[in-house]
C-alpha cells in the first residue's frame, strides 16, 4: 500500500476551482505561445542535512555526513512549455528582495511576452514591494489557494533535484552548490525528457477523496485492501 500526505487545512475546491479557471486555461495558452505560464517557488537545501535515499538489499549502508550545515537556497521559475528554469540563489534566507530581483530577470527574458506565474502565498512573495514590480513590469501574479503546493509543478523539480544529491557525500560546499545549478540547468536540455514526465497537465487535486477515519483518505474508486 502507498502512502501519501495530504495538507491538513487545504480546500478541495478552492483547488478544483483554481485548476479548472486559472490553470489549466493558462496552460491551453501556454501550449498555443499565447503567453509564457511559469511557477515560482524556492527551496533551501541544507549541505549536512539528510539527503540519503534508499537501497534495496540485505545490508544496511551507512554514507557519511557533513560536520556542519550550510545552506543554499534557490528561488526559481520554471517555464511550463521548454522546462528552462530561470532562478537566483543565495546563502541567506530567500526575501522579497530576491523575488523582485527574479521578477526583473524573467522580465529580460521573456520582453515583450505576456507572463503569467504562478506562485504561492508566502508573506515575501505576497507583499506590496512584489506586487508593486509585476505590475510595473506587466507580470501577472496568479496566487494559489493557501495549502496548495500540488498545484505548484515547480515543487516536483525540487523533489527531483533533492533526489539526485541522495546517497553522495559533498564535503566542499562549492561542490555541493555546483551539482545542485547543473541539475537545475539541465532541466531544458539533457533533463528535457525527465521534465516532461514530471510536469504535465495533470495535477494531483483532492476533491474526489472518502474518509476511511478521522484522518486517512482514499482516492474514489480505489481499493480499500
Amino acid at each position: 500500500m502507498k502512502s501519501g500526505s495530504l495538507p491538513a487545512r487545504l480546500n478541495a475546491l478552492l483547488q478544483r476551482d483554481y485548476y479548472n479557471n486559472v490553470l489549466l486555461p493558462l496552460i491551453e495558452k501556454a501550449k498555443k505561445g499565447k503567453v509564457v505560464l511559469l511557477y515560482l517557488d524556492g527551496s533551501h537545501f541544507v549541505m549536512g542535512g539528510d539527503f540519503l535515499g534508499y537501497i534495496y538489499g540485505t545490508v544496511r549502508r551507512y554514507v557519511k555526513t557533513f560536520s556542519g550545515r550550510k545552506r543554499y537556497s534557490v528561488l526559481g521559475v520554471l517555464n511550463f512549455v521548454t522546462k528552462k528554469i530561470t532562478t537566483i540563489s543565495t546563502v541567506e534566507y530567500i526575501s522579497a528582495v530576491e523575488v523582485c530581483e527574479l521578477l526583473r530577470k524573467v522580465a529580460i527574458e521573456y520582453v515583450g511576452k505576456p507572463v503569467h506565474i504562478v506562485l504561492d502565498n508566502a508573506r515575501y512573495q505576497k507583499c506590496a514591494a512584489v506586487i508593486s514590480l509585476a505590475k510595473e513590469l506587466g507580470i501577472v501574479l496568479e496566487y494559489l489557494p493557501a495549502y496548495s503546493p500540488n498545484l505548484n509543478a515547480i515543487e516536483r523539480v525540487w523533489k527531483y533535484v533533492k533526489s539526485r544529491l541522495r546517497s553522495k557525500y559533498y564535503d566542499q560546499f562549492d561542490a555541493f552548490k555546483k551539482t545542485i545549478d547543473s541539475i537545475i540547468e539541465d532541466s531544458d536540455k539533457g533533463s528535457k525528457k525527465i521534465m516532461d514526465l514530471l510536469i504535465g497537465e495533470r495535477v494531483q487535486v483532492f476533491d474526489n477523496l472518502i474518509s476511511i477515519n478521522d484522518n486517512t483518505f482514499v482516492a474514489n474508486g480505489a481499493s480499500l485492501s
